[in-house]
């Protein structure tokens, strides 16, 4: 009796415990993470290259599209102020800016982004039959009062 007891015990406490371990919750389950992006364990979602936000679902070049006006502070130039435009780059991490350095609507100078930063690889373009070279970088600064990105400080070299 004493031996069939502790059996019956036994055969409890392992059903017990498999049916506790069984039951913990995949996070993922309950997760959809967008444009391919990964779900973790922990249920955070990793996302792709050019994708930000808690289900990656929107495009980091999302937050640059637009109109910006320029105040460019040149080592040689005085202040100048003038607008550019930036559209969707030919890459999901890519833009590109018309109107860079004041110079014409035509030419566009291609950047990738980050979630905070901008890279402009070395790169030529043409502006009135003169080959111009462009290389540099930029960090987006929040807005003061609204918590938005509001500024973006550019860094870069035309030569």
């Amino acid at each position: 009796m004493k031996r069939l007891l502790m059996i019956s015990l036994g055969a409890i406490s392992t059903v017990a415990t498999l049916t506790i371990t069984s039951c913990e919750a995949n996070k993922c389950k309950a997760i959809v993470c967008a444009n391919g992006a990964v779900c973790e364990e922990d249920g955070s979602c990793t996302c792709p290259v050019g994708y930000e936000g808690e289900r990656c679902e929107t495009a980091t070049r999302d937050r640059y599209r637009g109109a910006w006006t320029v105040d460019e502070t040149g080592t040689v130039s005085g202040v100048a102020r003038y607008t550019v435009s930036v559209e969707n780059g030919p890459a999901i991490n890519q833009i590109q800016i018309r109107n860079f350095n004041n110079l014409n609507n035509t030419s566009v100078v291609i950047a990738t982004v980050t979630p905070d930063s901008v890279f402009i690889a070395p790169q030529t373009f043409e502006v009135a039959g003169v080959q111009k070279t462009v290389v540099g970088y930029g960090v987006i600064e929040p807005a003061k009062f609204y918590g938005a990105h509001g500024e973006i400080r550019m860094y870069y070299r035309v030569s």
